[in-house]
């Protein structure tokens, strides 16, 4: 497996192949081009076909429309022969020759290739890329999973996830503060507000689910109006994760170190999951964005909260089965409808699964890789109508 780093990724929604790719494509291109006079941008596919509501032409744009005047073109017939998501970037002299030229592929999760290069090779620094295998190893040495991540990764890990730990704190602060319409045409109001506001009126149960609800919704809406957020293990499932977090430090008192902790946690199961199965939408449906996110968010609490590896392991397999079959099915291809309310929905469901696991000694019959085999073969098994293509169930209800 790879780095957390590699999941845990900054930067700006609502989508890491639509908005984030493309910006970094757009970031190799302007050092090509620093001299042109003016330059088109080419969108294809499924990049074309949802970009607007993805503000791909706003991730573009702010990188390049600064250094010369950039025309955006929508070609969403044509799919380049590589990958659905095709951008070709050209720029132009002030005499009208072609000065540069780029075909860049956004391939999932932020990471992009250049038409004729092979995609970067993936540094595998895991060794045990199974949970049965990481959960055996904390039994034999009496240490956590962190400790896992801490010994293959090293100390300076730990400084990257003070980062993201701080980036998803001033993404729910942000929020929870932020009123007003999403951007891509829906008329989708922002609620994390007044969800915010009106959890202090209830008992302190349901106050503390309310509170969980606004968190969550605070991040997504952030994602979705193209606010900084980290991909947990996704831009669409980017609410979960900080939602918990956020919460129980708030609430509970939790030190930043434990956190971190968590954090670590949490981004070992993700990184699990991603290695053996996937967690994009467009492959295995929301299962792998919500799902997971749910998985991880449940594996930190219970952590969080003093559960024992088998507790945690638990915690997280129950995150992700009760997920199995959720279909990626956008209203127009925005990450609004059922995005944002699924987080919200998955953070609540996350500290459950804690719950649940915490009342039982940790022993269960269907273990963790177990089931992130079961989501990669039903996300296969799932028509493709149903996975980002906003041509199907729920996205057609409007």
């Amino acid at each position: 497996m790879e780095s957390l780093r590699k999941l845990y990724k900054i930067g700006n929604g609502p989508s890491s192949s639509h908005t984030m790719g493309p910006r970094a494509a757009a970031k190799r291109f302007a050092a090509e081009a620093l001299t042109a006079a003016r330059c088109e941008v080419t969108l294809y596919g499924a990049l074309a076909a949802t970009g607007r509501g993805h503000l791909t032409d706003a991730a573009i744009l702010e990188v390049l429309q600064p250094m010369f005047p950039t025309t955006i073109i929508w070609e969403p017939d044509t799919v380049l022969p590589r990958h659905t998501n095709g951008m070709k970037f050209t720029a132009y002299a002030a005499d009208g020759s072609v000065k540069a030229e780029q075909t860049w592929y956004s391939i999932g999760g932020g990471d992009i290739v250049r038409e004729g290069e092979e995609a970067e090779p993936r540094k595998l620094i895991y060794e045990m890329t199974h949970i049965k295998d990481i959960l055996k190893w904390c039994n034999d040495t009496g240490r956590s999973y962190w400790e896992y991540v801490d010994q293959v990764e090293g100390p300076e890990i730990w400084e990257y996830l003070r980062q993201v730990w701080e980036v998803m704190k001033a993404a729910v602060r942000r929020g929870i503060e932020a009123e007003g319409v999403l951007p891509g045409g829906l008329g989708v109001r922002r609620k994390a507000v007044s969800y915010y506001v009106n959890a202090s009126g209830y008992n302190q149960s349901l106050k503390s689910r309310g509170l969980v609800y606004a968190y969550a919704l605070a991040v997504s809406e952030e994602n979705a109006s193209g606010g900084e957020i980290v991909t947990a293990p996704t831009c669409g499932s980017s609410g979960v994760v900080p939602a918990v977090l956020y919460h129980l430090y708030t609430s509970k008192g939790f030190s930043e170190q434990r956190i971190l902790r968590a954090l670590a946690t949490a981004g070992l199961f993700g990184n699990v999951v991603k290695f053996n199965a996937s967690v994009s939408g467009a492959e295995v449906g929301c299962q792998g964005e919500v799902g997971v996110a749910c998985a991880m968010a449940a594996a930190a609490a219970s952590q969080l909260f003093g559960g024992s590896p088998a507790q945690i392991e638990y915690s997280a397999e129950m995150g992700l089965e009760h997920h199995l079959g959720l279909t990626c099915d956008p209203v127009c291809g925005l990450v609004q409808i059922p995005c944002i309310e699924r987080n919200a929905y998955a953070a609540a469901r996350a500290l459950d699964a804690n719950l649940y696991a915490a009342f039982s000694d940790g022993r269960h019959r269907v273990n963790f890789d177990r089931i992130v085999e079961v989501m990669k073969q039903t996300g296969h098994d799932i028509p493709s109508l149903y996975k980002e293509t906003a041509m199907g169930g729920l996205a057609v209800i409007h």
